[in-house]
């Protein structure tokens, strides 16, 4: 059964960072492009960073030069360093599996709040 584990979130200031840590479980992960999405209230959700199994990555323009999307095959983690962060950040983030061509097995969230 796969199982996705998100932590990190907080409540920061404008401008600072935080590091999101998603586990997962029940999966070869190296195997997988995984995910980071989130989705504010009243929003939908969107793709934030995605990593693939060989170590490529793709970013939402908004958050472009700001996060880092990271992997760690021997923990079955992947990692958003998030950067410079502003009040429009604020969501609750997800991380998910990619698997035939779709997203899914979601994690209950982390929620990021920015203040300004």
């Amino acid at each position: 059964q796969v199982q996705l584990v998100e932590s990190g979130g907080g409540l920061v200031q404008a401008g600072g960072s935080l590091r999101l840590s998603c586990a997962a479980s029940g999966i070869t992960f190296r195997l997988y492009t995984m995910g980071w999405f989130r989705q504010a209230p009243g929003k939908q959700r969107e793709l934030v960073a995605t990593i693939s199994s060989n170590g490529s990555t793709d970013y939402l323009d908004s958050v472009k030069g700001r996060f880092i999307i990271s992997r760690n095959n021997g923990r079955n983690t992947v990692h958003l360093q998030m950067n410079s962060l502003k009040p429009e950040d604020t969501a609750v983030y997800l991380c998910a599996r990619r698997s035939g061509g779709v997203y899914g097995a979601w994690g209950q969230g982390t929620q990021v709040t920015v203040s300004s």
